[in-house]
């Protein structure tokens, strides 16, 4: 399993179900918006520290971003 892809898809499907847009969730969790650009598209590798702030931004846990459909 490609696991930053599927990191990077929750996020992403998380993101847009709260009403984010890249900029608002990317300043609100403290990151970079090209940060979060990358880590959505699966190219990024994300520390814990950073999924905890997104997670933490987007109301889950960080199990949540490892969930496969």
């Amino acid at each position: 399993m490609e696991w930053e892809k599927i990191v990077g898809a929750n996020i992403k499907r998380l993101r847009k179900e709260r009403g984010l847009s890249q900029e608002a969730l990317a300043g609100e969790a403290g990151l970079a918006m090209r940060h979060l650009g990358r880590i959505e598209r699966g190219e990024g590798n994300p520390t814990v520290a950073v999924l905890g702030k997104l997670a933490d931004v987007l109301g889950v846990r960080p199990t949540e971003f490892y969930r496969v459909s």
